[in-house]
């Protein structure tokens, strides 16, 4: 990432950034994921048997790729892809004078810990939150436990805690804007770094780095894997850096075209075709009328008749709601479904 530093001159040493920049390199990194997200949806929604799994397993797949993509640039840029990207880097909070290049390595595992980490156990804590809240809706409350009592107050807390820490962000940011504090974000205070342009000096740096990569410390078998693992690993991580380079915009386009206000225009224009019945319901069809009755989980007549609006098809209720909480997906045509998607069917005699 050297070019998004040509601007830089040797008079620009150890210069705090300006509060427009560590908000854009921020909106970067927020804008990817969303956008990742929903390109693996189409393609599970494309193909469920195939790539199904891409989407079931997608917070974990991110998770990796994230990993991977921070530790090679905060190894060897100081910066995470986004601050890399912007032209920033980070230095120890400590440090008042001009630094090299470098991070300390309980620094580093910081950092990484928490731009990794704690953004993958927030989507988790989310989705848990919004699972909660369907089963409440759509199902009946029965008995707790104790536990389940104490698990149900600490998701009922979430929104107080997110809450306050978005206060946090907010105090911390306008106080970097007045000057009173020189990081922007209680992460970065968390790990104990600030982030600062970068000069010249740290760019020939990061060039000589890339024009010298590390030889295996050893002659040892276990020492050569590691050293090709290593390697694998950052020439997968400067593909994917550049893959994401070339693709900023389109991905800031994404997020637009993908906002609150497009919503009813992308909702109409992506939405799934009516699946056909399977060729083995045609034929029961055709043979017996009955059995067009018969729920295609239990084999039997519908009891509390409930269709799927993803896909169409009918069910009984204890038998689709038992699947689609264990499965998310329709058992008939694979299609991604949550609780929410059922909806009861009330014939003309009741």
């Amino acid at each position: 990432m050297a070019e998004a530093g040509a601007h830089l001159t040797s008079t620009v040493v150890s210069e705090q950034p300006s509060v427009f920049e560590v908000l854009a390199q921020e909106s970067l990194m927020e804008a990817v994921r969303p956008a990742l997200k929903h390109a693996v949806k189409v393609l599970a929604e494309s193909n469920p048997s195939r790539f199904g799994f891409l989407w079931r397993c997608f917070d974990e797949l991110y998770l990796l790729l994230d990993l991977l993509l921070q530790n090679h640039f905060l190894s060897n840029c100081s910066a995470s892809f986004s601050e890399n990207f912007y032209g920033l880097k980070r230095v120890s909070g400590r440090q008042r004078l001009p630094v090299r290049l470098g991070m300390t390595r309980t620094s580093r595992w910081w950092s990484l810990l928490l731009l990794c980490l704690l953004p993958y156990l927030q989507a988790k804590l989310e989705a848990t939150l919004a699972r909660q809240r369907d089963e409440e809706d759509f199902s009946i409350r029965l008995a707790q436990t104790r536990s389940q009592r104490l698990y149900r107050a600490a998701v009922a807390a979430y929104p107080y805690v997110s809450s306050a820490w978005q206060t946090w962000i907010f105090c911390q940011q306008l106080l970097f804007v007045f000057g009173v504090s020189r990081t922007h974000s209680p992460l970065l205070w968390l790990a104990g770094v600030r982030l600062e342009r970068l000069n010249t000096q740290d760019i020939r740096d990061m060039e000589w780095k890339a024009r010298t990569p590390g030889r295996p410390a050893g002659g040892s078998v276990m020492q050569r894997a590691w050293w090709m693992m290593s390697q694998a690993a950052r020439g997968m991580a400067v593909s994917v850096s550049s893959s994401l380079s070339m693709g900023v915009f389109f991905l800031q386009f994404l997020e637009w075209w993908y906002s609150s206000e497009n919503l009813s225009t992308v909702k109409a224009l992506t939405s799934l075709p009516a699946p056909p019945p399977p060729l083995h319901l045609q034929q029961d069809q055709g043979g017996l009328g009955s059995e067009s009755r018969n729920c295609p989980l239990c084999r039997k007549p519908h009891t509390n008749a409930t269709v799927l609006s993803t896909s169409g098809f009918v069910f009984c209720y204890r038998c689709i709601y038992t699947y689609v909480k264990s499965n998310h997906r329709c058992p008939v045509t694979g299609y991604p479904t949550e609780l929410q998607h059922l909806i009861k069917i009330y014939s003309p005699e009741s």
